[in-house]
């Protein structure tokens, strides 16, 4: 059994059960769980980069639509010089660090600098990051509540 939160709709549970049944592993279950309770309370924001990497590589048209609509309500955060240039400043402190990032992941860490967000990720790169940026990361706890590091 997972450690999915306490829901309380039954509209909720009906989908935490499909998800039971469709086979999709505990720890993601428990994550998409987390990213529901997140949009449902306004907590999430979207850069116009991650936008671009969650539809690249989706094959099929019809997916690719249906993920497209899905991200539609998300407004991008506007990016700004300072934010490119902090990216570029990020790039340079993991590096001197032994760590190497990407440009996208570069300047997301630098936006969630300037808004003082916490990154939700399931990429282990940012803990590397985290080491040499004063980013935060937004982890679920494997009990379903979450902390924020």
């Amino acid at each position: 059994m997972c450690g999915l939160p306490a829901t309380s709709g039954a509209n909720e549970r009906g989908r935490l059960d499909q998800r039971r049944e469709s086979g999709i592993p505990c720890t993601a279950r428990r994550l998409l769980a987390e990213w529901e309770r997140l949009i449902r309370r306004g907590q999430v924001v979207m850069v116009g980069p991650i936008r671009q990497e969650l539809l690249s590589g989706v094959r099929d048209r019809g997916v690719f639509e249906k993920l497209r609509l899905k991200l539609r309500p998300f407004e991008d955060v506007p990016l700004t010089t300072q934010d490119f240039e902090e990216a570029a400043l990020c790039y340079n402190r993991c590096q001197a660090g032994g760590v190497t990032g990407s440009a996208v992941d570069c300047l997301l860490c630098a936006v969630s600098i300037r808004l003082d967000l916490s990154i939700f990720t399931t990429d282990e790169d940012f803990g590397l990051f985290s080491r040499h940026l004063p980013i935060r990361l937004h982890v679920p706890r494997s009990d379903g509540a979450t902390r924020r590091t």
